[in-house]
C-alpha cells in the first residue's frame, strides 16, 4: 500500500475512532449525578474574576482543535459558581489582536462538569496558528493560541513540541513551564501526574490545601490549586496540549481498580476513581469523546501530525492487571512473565497494534505513563527492575518490542514520565543481551518539580550506566524534554533547571540527543 493510500485509510480509521467513541460517552453515568439542564443563564455579574484558572486548547485535528476554560470565581473553595448553567460565548481568530473572526459561537458551562467548557471547533484551515478567547457577563477571557495540526496527506517539514509530566505543587516551583512557553513549539505533550492526591505536608516550598483526596468537589479544588501557578497557565495559553494521565491524578500506584493499600473496597474505591476521572475531564482540553463514564474514561487515542509523525497517547494505568511481583524495585518474580499479565489491557493492546500497522506516519510516536526498558536499578550480582514499570509485565512489553521489528514500524519513539529523572535509552528486543537488535528509541522526561531540588548525578548514577549499556544518559535534575521532528531526524533536548524550591531558575540544555531516519539507535548529539 502506497503512503497516500495508508493516510486515507488512516484518516478513515481515525475519524470512525473519533466517530464511535463519542458516542459511547454520551452514555449516561451512574456514578457521578448532575443538575438536569434547565434554563440556561445569560446574565450574570462576577465579584472575582471568572477566568482565573486561564485557558487552554488541545488534541488538535486539520480543521478543528478543542477549546477549553473553566469558570471559577473562587477556584479553590468549590469554585464558587451559582448552581446553574451558565451561556458562554466564544471566538477564534487568524490574529493575536483578534480582529478577524473567523469562528464563533456559544457554549454552555453545566455544574455537572463544574462549570468546565470544552469547545470543539470545526471548519479551520490546516497547519496554521489561531487565536481564541471566551466571554461571560462582562468578564472576557485571556486570549490563548493553538494550531491545527497539517493535512492527513500532508509531509510538513518539521514538528517542534516539548513533554513534561510529574509537578507536585508542594515540591517547588513550576519554572520549567516559564521557559517552555517561550519556545517555538507546536503543541506540549502532558504524560501524567498533572496533580497529586495527597495531603498537606509542612516544610515544603508550597502547600496543599487539605487532606488526601476522595470527592469531586476535593479534586476539583487540588486542579484549581495547580491552575493557579502562573507559569502553567502560560504554558497552557500558548500551545495546544495532548494529555494522558499516571497514577497521581487518582491515587498512588493503582492498577485498574485495585488500590495499592490492602483490603480497600472496591465499590468505594471505583466511586473515588469516577470523581477523580470526571476531575481530570473537566480540567483538560479532551474531545467529548474522552468524557467519562463512570470510572470509566477512554483516553487512548491517536492526534496524527500530516504523514511526519503520529502520537499514540496510551493509557498504562485503567486496563492492567494488578503489579505481578508488587509495585517497587525488586528481583522479578515468575508472575511477570504471565503471558495474561498486562499493563495496556487487551482491547487498547490490539488497538495500538491495528493503529502501528495502519499509520503513514514516518515517526511512530508513544506517548505513555513508565519506563519501557528494563533497567537494572542494583549493582552487582543481584537484580532490581520496577514493577510498576513495563519490566512487571515482561509478556506485554515482549510483545509490542517484538511487534515493531516483526512488522518493521517506521521510527518508533516512546515518551514516558512517572520517574522523576532523565533518562535516554535504546529499546532491544533482548535487554540482556548488548548486540541484540534495537528496535526503538525510549525518551524519558524527569519531573517538572516532583522531588525537589535536583541534581546532575545521584548515588546510584555510576551503578544504573554499569548496568545497563542501552541507558544513554542519566540526569536528576528538573526540567522537562523539547524535540525537533523532520523526515531525516529526531532530536531530543534536555532542558533542566537547577533548582525549583524558589523562583528564577535559569534553563540549561544539559544534553542532546539524535536519532536517524531508518537507525533505531540514539546517539548523542
Amino acid at each position: 500500500m502506497s503512503k497516500h493510500a495508508q493516510a486515507k485509510a488512516f484518516e478513515k480509521y481515525w475519524s470512525r475512532r473519533s466517530f464511535l467513541a463519542s458516542s459511547a460517552a454520551l452514555a449516561i453515568s451512574p456514578w457521578i449525578s448532575g443538575r438536569a439542564r434547565g434554563a440556561v443563564r445569560r446574565q450574570i455579574e462576577f465579584g472575582n474574576d471568572p477566568f482565573q484558572l486561564g485557558v487552554t486548547s488541545g488534541d488538535p485535528s486539520p480543521d478543528g482543535v478543542v477549546l477549553w476554560t473553566r469558570l471559577a470565581p473562587d477556584p479553590i473553595n468549590g469554585g464558587g459558581m451559582p448552581p446553574e448553567d451558565i451561556a458562554v460565548s466564544w471566538q477564534i481568530a487568524s490574529d493575536e489582536n483578534m480582529k478577524t473572526i473567523v469562528r464563533s459561537g456559544e457554549a454552555i458551562a453545566s455544574p455537572a462538569l463544574g462549570h468546565s467548557v470544552h469547545v470543539e471547533v470545526e471548519g479551520l484551515q490546516p497547519d496554521r496558528w489561531y487565536w481564541y478567547q471566551f466571554k461571560v457577563g462582562r468578564q472576557t477571557s485571556p486570549v490563548g493560541r493553538t494550531r491545527t495540526t497539517p493535512a492527513f496527506d500532508a509531509n510538513p517539514s518539521s514538528l517542534r513540541f516539548a513533554f513534561a509530566s510529574c509537578q507536585h505543587f508542594e515540591s517547588g516551583y513550576f519554572t520549567a513551564y516559564e521557559h517552555m512557553a517561550r519556545e517555538d513549539l507546536d503543541l506540549v505533550v502532558h504524560l501524567g501526574d498533572y496533580i497529586y492526591e495527597n495531603g498537606a505536608r509542612d516544610g515544603q516550598p508550597r502547600r496543599h490545601t487539605g487532606g488526601e483526596l476522595h470527592t469531586l468537589e476535593e479534586y476539583r479544588n487540588r486542579y484549581a490549586l495547580y491552575r493557579s501557578d502562573k507559569d502553567l497557565r502560560a504554558a497552557h495559553a500558548n500551545f495546544p496540549w495532548l494529555v494522558t494521565w499516571d497514577d497521581h491524578e487518582f491515587d498512588n500506584n493503582y492498577a485498574a481498580d485495585i488500590s495499592e493499600q490492602p483490603n480497600v473496597n472496591v465499590a468505594a474505591f471505583l466511586k473515588r476513581r469516577a470523581a477523580a476521572y470526571q476531575a481530570y475531564y473537566e480540567h483538560m482540553p479532551l474531545r467529548k469523546a474522552a468524557k467519562p463514564v463512570g470510572p470509566d474514561m477512554r483516553l487512548y487515542r491517536v492526534v496524527p501530525f500530516g504523514q511526519l509523525a503520529s502520537f499514540d497517547i496510551l493509557d498504562t494505568r485503567q486496563y492492567r492487571t494488578d503489579q505481578p511481583c508488587g509495585d517497587r524495585q525488586v528481583a522479578p518474580c515468575p508472575e511477570a512473565f504471565d503471558p495474561e499479565a498486562t499493563i495496556l489491557g487487551v482491547e487498547q493492546e490490539k488497538w495500538l497494534q491495528a493503529q502501528l500497522a495502519a499509520s503513514p506516519a514516518q515517526w511512530n510516536i508513544l506517548a505513555q505513563q513508565v519506563m519501557m526498558a528494563r533497567a537494572d536499578r542494583r549493582p552487582g550480582e543481584a537484580i532490581a527492575y520496577s514493577m510498576d514499570q513495563w519490566p512487571g509485565y515482561a509478556a506485554c512489553r515482549d510483545r509490542l518490542l517484538t511487534f515493531l521489528a516483526e512488522r518493521q514500524i517506521a521510527n518508533p519513539v516512546v515518551l514516558t514520565g512517572d520517574i522523576h529523572k532523565n533518562w535516554v535509552n535504546d529499546l532491544k528486543l533482548d535487554f540482556d543481551d548488548e548486540n541484540s537488535q534495537t528496535v526503538g528509541a525510549e525518551f524519558v522526561g524527569t519531573s517538572i518539580s516532583s522531588g525537589g531540588d535536583g541534581s546532575q548525578t545521584t548515588s546510584d548514577t555510576a551503578g544504573v550506566l554499569s548496568e545497563n549499556p542501552f541507558v544513554k544518559f542519566y540526569n536528576a535534575e528538573r526540567g522537562y524534554v523539547s524535540c525537533e521532528v523532520t523526515p531525516k531526524e529526531w532530536r531530543s533536548h534536555y532542558r533542566v533547571v537547577e533548582y525549583v524550591t524558589r523562583r528564577g531558575a535559569p534553563l540549561v540544555n544539559r544534553a542532546s540527543f539524535v536519532v536517524e531516519d531508518g537507525q533505531a539507535g540514539v546517539e548523542r548529539a
